[in-house]
């Protein structure tokens, strides 16, 4: 668990998805926690993430940036990556971008893993 006041993150797992729940400000205050995190996460896990993004209040373009790079290493390494729970008011960017047609969305953890397994 990691938590400044601005940003919690927890994980769990789902077989062997390292699933990581995201609450709070994603912005330059957060940067470094967010980043550090998923990398802690990716290499302690293996390629496979989840990113529940239901209780992010503000996403900035530096956080969506962290994202697709985690998305890539997860795609490049063989694994699988999801963002679920995508609120548009505040991940916004993700829309702007023009990311949200090619970020795997789903609505809910049970999506990302039927769609992994298919």
């Amino acid at each position: 668990m990691s938590n400044n006041g601005l940003l919690s993150l927890t994980s769990s797992m789902a077989g062997d998805i390292v699933v990581i729940h995201v609450n709070g400000v994603l912005d330059a205050t957060t940067r470094e926690q967010f980043s550090d995190y998923l990398d802690a996460a990716a290499d302690d896990h293996g390629p496979g993430m989840v990113l529940d993004l239901g209780g992010v209040t503000f996403m900035d373009s530096r956080a969506l940036g962290l994202i697709v790079h985690h998305w890539q290493r997860s795609t490049t390494a063989g694994g699988k990556f999801a963002l679920i729970s995508v609120q548009y008011p505040n991940s916004k960017v993700m829309w702007v971008t023009g990311l949200s047609e090619r970020l795997p969305l789903f609505d809910t953890l049970d999506e990302a893993l039927a769609a992994f397994a298919a």
